[in-house]
C-alpha cells in the first residue's frame, strides 16, 4: 500500500483541515498526514492514501471528511499534565474563588480540546480529594472536543495501563479506578462530575454559564494568528471578571488579546482580565 503523499494531495488535505478546523499544517508536515491517515486508509478499505484522497475530492458528504479531520487532529493528553497548573488550581485558584463566592454558588470550569478526558477528570479528582465538602454539589466541569471518537472514550472513563502510568498518582488509582481486564475504569462518581460535549473551537460553542476557570492548554499552538485572536476574544466574553485562564507553557495572550494580563502563581503563568476591563 502506497501512502506517500504528493504535493498536490498534501495541499488539498492541508486546505481541508484548515477550512474545517482552522488547524494550520506547516509545509513540512507531509509525514504527519501520511502517518495519521494510514490507519484510516486501512479502516475504510481503500487501496492507498491516494485512493482515499481521490474519494475525498468527489465526496460531497461530511462523513469521510470528518474522519480525516479526526485522524489529523492531535489528541495528546495525560493525567495532571505538567503538574504545576493543577498544583496552582489546588493551592491558590480554587481556595481564592471559594472564599469570594457566596456559599452554595456554583463554580464552573471548562476544559477545551479535552481529548480522551484526562484533563477534566484530573480537575474532578483534585476537587474530590482536596475540596470534598466545599465543592460538593457546587462544581460544574464542562469538557469539549471536536472528535466524537475521543469523546466516546472520555465518557467511558476507560484507560490503558500506559495511560494510567502517565501522571496518575498511585493513591488515586487505588481509590477511584476499578480494574477491567487490561484496562482501568474511572468510578462513576467521578465520571458524572464532567459534562462532555462535542464542539469545534472555530464554530458554534455550547451554551456555557459564566466561567470561573478555563483550561485552553496546548490548543492555540495549532492555529493561525487571526484564529487565536478570535478564540481569545470569545473566551474573554465567557470568563468571569475574576476568573482564570490557563494556557499551555508555550502559549500566550501577548499581542493577541489585550484584555488579558499574565499572572504568575508559583511555577504557573495564567491569565486574568485586566482591571481596566472590569469597569
Amino acid at each position: 500500500m502506497n501512502n506517500t503523499i504528493s504535493r498536490n494531495d498534501f495541499n488539498y488535505i492541508r486546505d481541508l483541515v484548515q477550512r474545517r478546523s482552522a488547524i494550520v499544517l506547516e509545509a513540512d508536515k507531509a509525514y504527519l498526514i501520511e502517518t495519521r491517515l494510514a490507519p484510516l486508509v486501512r479502516q475504510t478499505g481503500f487501496a492507498s492514501l491516494q485512493e482515499l484522497i481521490a474519494s475525498l475530492r468527489v465526496d460531497a458528504g461530511d462523513g469521510l471528511h470528518h474522519k480525516v479531520i479526526e485522524a489529523i487532529t492531535t489528541h495528546e493528553t495525560s493525567f495532571f499534565r505538567d503538574g504545576h497548573p493543577f498544583e496552582t488550581l489546588k493551592t491558590t485558584v480554587l481556595p481564592e474563588l471559594l472564599a469570594k463566592r457566596p456559599p452554595g454558588q456554583p463554580l464552573a470550569i471548562w476544559c477545551a480540546a479535552c481529548s480522551s478526558g484526562q484533563e477534566p477528570f484530573s480537575v474532578a479528582l483534585l476537587a474530590r480529594e482536596h475540596f470534598p465538602d466545599s465543592l460538593k454539589g457546587r462544581l460544574r466541569i464542562f469538557a469539549t472536543d471536536l472528535s466524537a471518537t475521543v469523546l466516546e472514550r472520555a465518557r467511558a472513563g476507560l484507560y490503558t495501563q500506559i495511560e494510567i502510568n502517565r501522571g496518575l498518582p498511585a493513591a488515586l488509582l487505588t481509590r477511584y479506578f476499578d480494574k477491567q481486564g487490561l484496562h482501568w475504569r474511572l468510578k462513576s462518581e467521578i465520571r458524572r462530575m464532567v459534562d462532555f460535549q462535542q464542539s469545534n473551537l472555530v464554530q458554534a460553542w455550547p451554551s456555557f454559564p459564566p466561567l470561573d476557570v478555563i483550561f485552553l492548554r496546548n490548543v492555540l499552538i495549532y492555529f493561525g494568528v487571526e484564529t487565536k485572536r478570535a478564540i481569545l476574544a470569545r473566551v474573554r466574553g465567557l470568563l468571569k471578571p475574576d476568573g482564570y485562564l490557563f494556557l499551555g507553557s508555550s502559549e500566550t495572550t501577548l499581542n493577541l488579546e489585550p484584555a488579558f494580563e499574565p499572572i504568575t502563581l508559583g511555577k504557573t503563568v495564567c491569565y486574568q482580565l485586566r482591571q481596566t476591563n472590569l469597569s
